[in-house]
């Protein structure tokens, strides 16, 4: 590996920290501190999921693409439970969860190395590298915290304000 190699593995994973934990896990505890538990499980219909359904499921795709391949443990992960849970478990309990699977993922990002982020691994039945894992979870995380922004916004019926700065420079328009 060169030094360009390593320049670039630090940039990328820097960006992913700043995407991760700059920008999306704040936002994301932000909305679900504003809800009711009855509204963390809330669902508008059976073909959708509730906030406390897209938490348990994104705890587990984080803990299985970037904790357990990365150091090499067994894929345990029970995805079906993560979208048949009905409630049961406090928002701040899902938010805790959550957060210690993240502080794993902090350690992980802090070691991988560019041979490992352009390693071949096998997650979830795909066949992936490194890179693709790591970029993978940055892209669903957001996805899903997107979804989680606009239930919150439903049941709300608030601006969030994660904007606010546009405003100031004319950009937002």
């Amino acid at each position: 590996m060169t030094s360009t190699d390593s320049e670039l593995a630090a940039l990328f994973l820097d960006c992913s920290r700043k995407r991760f934990f700059g920008q999306l896990w704040p936002r994301l505890q932000e909305c679900v501190a504003s809800l009711t538990e009855e509204q963390i499980w809330w669902r508008p219909n059976d073909a959708s999921n509730s906030i406390g359904n897209l938490l348990l499921h994104l705890n587990g795709n984080v803990y299985q693409w970037l904790v357990a391949s990365f150091n090499k443990e067994d894929d345990k992960r029970n995805r079906p439970a993560e979208f048949s849970a009905q409630g049961g478990l406090a928002a701040a309990v899902l938010v805790e969860r959550l957060g210690a699977t993240l502080d794993q993922v902090k350690a992980v990002f802090d070691r991988l190395t560019p041979v490992e982020l352009l390693a071949p691994y096998e997650i979830q039945g795909y066949h992936v590298s490194g890179l693709d894992a790591v970029y993978h979870v940055v892209e669903h995380f957001a996805l899903h915290y997107g979804q989680i922004a606009y239930i919150t916004k439903l049941l709300s019926g608030k601006d969030l304000g994660f904007y606010r700065e546009l405003n100031k420079t004319g950009r937002a328009s």
